[in-house]
């Protein structure tokens, strides 16, 4: 049977497969023709050639059909878990025949959703139809496929053909971002680690201050910050750029990407750090992201990619940052070097690592809500002592 089926998916995406009626009309074909050599009738050999040329012409129209469609594929936006993936594929006649009753399949790989499908009743000459699907991201990840299939039996209906476009796709889930409302352990770590925090936010709020340069207006620059006598001057508008103090200091999410993680604990893992990353650029924070097999990570996309894609018990090489961190790990993995203001977030498994200490820690309990956890305030003194 599976070479059978590997032969009928050969001749379907090479040649043409016969439908069941075409196979009906090959059978009918060939009794009378039988029929025909054994009676000598000539009206069963007009009639089983009449067939004969039937089935050919079924067999030649439909790979003619499936040529001169061009398939062009949209970028996809990237989302997160529990949005929604919108896909938009062009599909164009580029021939000056009309074309007619074709299938179109968008085979998405595992685990980002099922195989999509529509089907076109017409395309006119050198016209172009639109096809837009979505469906939910249940799964983080970085997904690539290569190809959109045409199929179509039009006009006879006789014998199926399947043609593959090569149209590269590429979808990016990011893992599910928490809309944390507040959260203790980066607030208590942030006012902890220097001047840069409120500096910079005082210094994009501010209306006086010590300039640094002026500019050129640039659309969503606020208004406050034109320099009249100057824009007056040069006739365009000016912006002042105010010096900000800032210390050498940045909030550091390090994910522990090198033990042995239950599926459950890691997705959860992986979902705070991107939670916790976002939620410190919405309080317009200095804040990166650090994995062993990506060091230190700062440009949005670039750090929800890296957590779409990244996986446990990777390898890394990437030397673990002095500056304090929120150490994202099982509760037996805290490292010998780390900075002893930073913060822990554990999750229960394994043995105790020995006597490190860390300023905050936040034990994740898997029966509970993880932005409930989050946003719960720290004990008062919560420093700790890993045994």
């Amino acid at each position: 049977m599976g070479v059978l089926r590997a032969l009928a998916r050969w001749l379907q995406t090479h040649w043409v497969l016969p439908a069941y009626s075409g196979g009906v009309l090959i059978g009918f074909t060939v009794c009378f023709f039988a029929a025909a050599t054994n009676t000598m009738a000539g009206w069963l050999y007009a009639l089983s050639g009449v067939m004969l040329a039937l089935a050919c012409l079924g067999a030649w129209l439909p790979p003619r059909t499936l040529r001169g469609v061009v398939v062009q594929r949209s970028p996809i936006r990237p989302v997160s878990v529990g949005e929604t993936v919108a896909v938009e594929v062009a599909i164009a006649n580029t021939t000056r025949q009309a074309k007619a009753l074709i299938e179109v399949y968008d085979r998405l790989p595992s685990g980002l959703g099922p195989t999509a499908k529509t089907a076109i009743a017409a395309l006119g000459p050198h016209s172009e139809h639109i096809w837009r699907y979505q469906f939910p991201a249940t799964h983080r990840g970085v997904f690539h496929w290569q190809a959109v299939t045409l199929r179509t039996a039009a006009p006879l209906g006789l014998f199926w053909c399947d043609r593959g476009r090569t149209v590269p796709g590429d979808a990016i889930v990011y893992p599910e971002i928490l809309p944390l409302k507040h959260c203790p352990i980066i607030d208590t770590l942030s006012v902890a680690t220097g001047l840069r925090w409120q500096t910079a936010h005082t210094a994009d709020n501010a209306s006086e201050g010590l300039t640094r340069a002026l500019r050129p207006y640039r659309w969503g620059d606020p208004t406050r910050l034109i320099h009249w006598r100057t824009s007056a001057r040069y006739g365009e508008l000016r912006v002042r750029e105010l010096e900000q103090l800032t210390a050498d200091n940045q909030v550091v999410i390090a994910l522990d990407t090198r033990d042995h993680w239950s599926e459950a604990d890691f997705e959860a893992a992986v979902s705070v750090a991107a939670s916790l990353y976002v939620y410190s650029l919405r309080r317009q924070l200095s804040v990166s992201l650090w994995m062993a097999h990506t060091g230190l990570v700062q440009n949005r996309h670039s750090v929800l990619s890296a957590l779409a894609a990244v996986m446990p018990e990777t390898p890394g090489t990437h030397r673990f940052p002095s500056q304090p961190v929120i150490w994202l790990s099982l509760a037996h993995r805290l490292p010998a070097d780390i900075a002893p203001t930073s913060a822990w977030v554990m999750w229960p498994g394994g043995e105790g690592a020995g006597p490190r200490t860390v300023a905050h820690a936040l034990a994740i309990a898997p029966n509970r809500p993880l932005q409930a956890q989050l946003e719960a305030p720290l004990p008062t003194g919560s420093r700790v002592l890993s045994h």
